[in-house]
């Protein structure tokens, strides 16, 4: 057996001052660059700003952080990890096995809402960047400039981001310590504002503010990057995650305090394009300001392309997602780029940015799909840790209260539906009926597998094995099975080999791939179930190592070769005189719907719309990596084990 190595997760997992620094680069652009929409939006969200709304409403952002983003997730999300990693879909990867089989139901709307989120951040972040310029010049082309630089960003994605991630690290260092220093600026100006800290003024605000559901959706936006810091908790580790998020937090509110310091003395010259954010900025250092905003928003985008191509990963691996064409443009392991992901990302982004144009626009469709993928991994936390036999009178407050929480937050926000949130949903929508869809059409074509007793086929394929009257079809013949246990063979192998054609081959191979929880498992058995005519091979994966069966397949062959387990010598008299290997030929069942055979109504319509669905993905063959091989596809038809009603009568002549 064997096991991957992942040297990257394990070095930039491993803590200390490199640690520290990669995390800040990994985990925290999109968070940390919420300042730069924050406080522009909680302008926008009343039109009566006076010092208890804005002290209220930077209190609202302190204990947000500090309950939704320290609590809830470092504190206590951070734990439930998938064998080191995290993430929505690693969190469900935990309690699938629970007997509420439609948790995937949760999983499933958390991923979507997710990859919906992922598209508008870039677009958020890069356009509230680059309206920094209008500082100087009112008339800056701020959308041709924000596409340029998105079109370029996920252009760079196929030649891999190895070069510039190296760099990230260090340019949020100075980021977040930017942001510290020109907050404390302003503090030093208007120092009642550190009475902010006092939850008073939070709770005065929701009270007695009427549009506190505005406001409320504003204040949510300081926290939308918080689902990262557990969905990125395998490439950078717990502790660094901790660690590195007492500074990150502590630039993030003196940043807040500054603006609403500046806000404060400047209440009688507020507008509605008025961005605190630059405001507090010395004119001097305003250029410099925009280019650092820039490379963060730059990195917050790179973070969300990169998480989503995770996400879909993991996603193929857990059967909600079609496969798809997946490269690996440099040596570092775990960096994938997948072509399909990229310009469908790609494409979405720049509707969104042509559709909005500003940064205000954006804010009404922002954080609506967020709150939604919060809510859904506090619900699979809430099993997770009954799971853990964590007793209900610990669990049920917890979960309780982020509930509260996230569902205040989710009203607050559904009043941004009508004003752009519908776009997110939209997405997200999409993204989940693809989702849904194919996962019940893999389990309603895998409940029509029959299965059969392979032992009692042992002696005809030994006898076939030997008929030397039935042309020989292949020295190695190799079929991808179904079957979870060793004595079960689909009865659709067992046909193809016997009655279709019948197959004569020295070496008949039963290849089973099992996907597993754990996320790094790579790992495979090997029984012989009949000497020197018929083997079994399973490959254990975990939900993040790609299936590239052909690569892994020969290296085991390589393997039992060396172990004297398996003569890979070609069986023909001249080939073998000269130590020529054997061929191996694939056989992959492809299984085809017919409306007709019998299903119910609502498993037409999944498997309808599953055939509308499959022309995203890519053929098995190419998925696993089998495509360089000798491959034989054989379609047969998915038929129900269900008896007629109706029995054909024969006539009388």
């Amino acid at each position: 057996m064997k096991k991957v190595e992942n040297n990257k997760a394990e070095h930039l997992s491993k803590f200390g001052f490199l640690g520290l620094i990669v995390t800040l680069g990994i985990v925290y652009g999109d968070i940390g660059t919420s300042p730069l929409y924050v406080m522009k939006a909680i302008i926008g969200a009343n039109r009566n700003i006076d010092i208890n709304y804005i002290l209220g409403a930077v209190s609202c952002i302190i204990w947000t952080l500090t309950l939704q983003t320290t609590v809830k997730y470092v504190i206590i999300t951070l734990r439930a990890d998938n064998k080191g990693e995290g993430g929505i879909l690693a969190l469900y990867a935990l309690v699938r096995k629970s007997k509420k089989k439609w948790l995937y139901v949760i999983a499933v709307i958390g991923a979507s809402t997710l990859i919906a989120d992922g598209i508008i951040t870039p677009s958020i972040t890069v356009v509230s960047a680059i309206e920094g310029l209008k500082g100087l010049n009112s008339e800056t082309p701020v959308v041709p400039i924000s596409i340029l630089i998105i079109s370029l960003l996920f252009i760079i994605q196929q030649f891999g981001t190895k070069a510039i991630g190296k760099s990230f690290g260090p340019i949020m260092v100075i980021w977040f310590s930017m942001l510290g220093v020109l907050g404390l600026m302003e503090i030093s100006k208007f120092t009642l504002i550190l009475k902010a800290f006092n939850p008073y003024y939070a709770i005065n605000l929701l009270i007695n503010y009427p549009n506190w559901f505005l406001i409320l959706g504003a204040v949510f936006l300081c926290t939308t990057g918080a689902e990262a810091l557990y969905s990125d908790l395998g490439h950078c580790g717990i502790k660094n995650i901790r660690v590195s998020w007492v500074f990150v937090k502590t630039t993030l509110i003196l940043n807040y305090l500054g603006q609403g310091a500046w806000v404060l003395t400047h209440l009688r010259n507020l507008t509605g394009a008025t961005n605190p954010f630059y405001a507090i900025m010395p004119e001097s250092f305003l250029i410099f300001g925009v280019i650092m905003a820039t490379f963060a928003a730059i990195i917050a985008s790179q973070a969300l392309i990169s998480g989503s191509f995770t996400i879909f990963s993991e996603g193929m691996s857990l059967n909600f997602w079609p496969r798809q064409r997946i490269k690996y443009p440099t040596e570092v392991k775990g960096q994938l780029y997948i072509p399909f992901i990229n310009w469908f990302l790609y494409i979405f982004c720049v509707m969104v940015v042509m559709f909005f144009r500003t940064s205000s626009n954006m804010e009404a469709a922002y954080g609506l799909s967020i709150t939604i993928t919060m809510l859904m991994t506090t619900l699979l936390l809430s099993f997770y840790l009954k799971k853990q036999n964590i007793k209900t009178i610990f669990v049920a407050p917890f979960i309780a209260l982020f509930l509260a929480i996230e569902f205040s937050f989710l009203t607050a926000n559904m009043f941004k539906f009508l004003h752009g949130g519908w776009v997110t949903i939209l997405i997200a929508g999409v993204i989940f009926m693809i989702m849904l869809v194919w996962f019940n059409a893999r389990i309603i074509k895998n409940k029509h597998v029959q299965f059969l007793n392979i032992r009692s086929y042992y002696k005809i394929l030994s006898d076939l094995s030997k008929d030397i009257t039935i042309p020989k079809y292949s020295t190695n013949l190799v079929y991808l099975s179904k079957a979870n246990l060793k004595t079960d063979i689909e009865g659709k192998i067992i046909y193809s080999i016997i009655n279709k054609q019948p197959k004569r081959a020295d070496n008949y191979w039963i290849l089973h791939i099992d996907h597993v929880d754990d996320p790094t498992t790579f790992e495979y058995t090997f029984e012989k179930l009949i000497p020197d005519t018929l083997y079994r091979i399973e490959i254990k994966l975990g939900f993040q190592v790609q299936p590239l069966i052909n690569l892994y397949f020969r290296q085991i062959i390589d393997e039992l070769v060396e172990n004297k387990e398996f003569d890979l010598t070609s069986n023909y008299p001249s080939l073998r005189k000269n130590n020529i290997p054997g061929d191996f030929r694939f056989v992959i069942i492809h299984r085809v719907y017919n409306q007709n055979m019998g299903f119910r109504f609502k498993e037409r319509m999944t498997m309808n719309l599953y055939n509308v669905i499959k022309h995203l993905g890519i053929t098995d063959s190419r998925a696993y990596g089998l495509d360089t091989s000798s491959v034989m596809v054989e379609s047969v038809p998915l038929v129900i084990n269900r008896e007629y009603k109706n029995k054909i009568k024969r006539a009388i002549l």
